[in-house]
């Protein structure tokens, strides 16, 4: 990037979510980017490049849903995560769906503190 320049390629901001969205963090990506093209960038730059899919991701949230899904499954993955300097087991649940056309659609991800009928 040239000095002043508020915008980087496409093929670049395209990297930044796809290691993003494999769960890297901002010291890993500015990594990673660095070794790829040789180009540094901040932490703050990385997120201003992350940021962008929050309208996407909030449009997601609040498309419409088909009235009728023939299949619905859910299933709860437990991961082990640090909170207030010790570990605990959450549960991470996904809703995926089959719709009448056939094709598959997550629902939705939920994040809970354990896995019970309840949630």
């Amino acid at each position: 990037m040239k000095k002043n320049q508020r915008t980087i390629s496409g093929e670049i901001e395209d990297k930044i979510l796809a290691l993003y969205s494999h769960g890297n963090s901002y010291s890993q990506i500015a990594d990673l980017i660095e070794d790829i093209y040789g180009v540094v960038f901040s932490k703050g730059a990385i997120s201003a490049v992350t940021d962008k899919i929050i309208p996407m991701l909030q449009e997601w949230k609040t498309r419409p849903l088909e009235e009728v899904y023939p299949f619905i499954f859910l299933d709860a993955i437990h991961y082990k995560v640090r909170e207030d300097g010790h570990y605990i087991s959450k549960a991470f649940y996904t809703v995926l769906v089959v719709g009448i056309d056939g094709e598959k659609e997550i629902l939705g991800l939920y994040l809970n503190e354990s896995e019970d009928a309840k949630f």
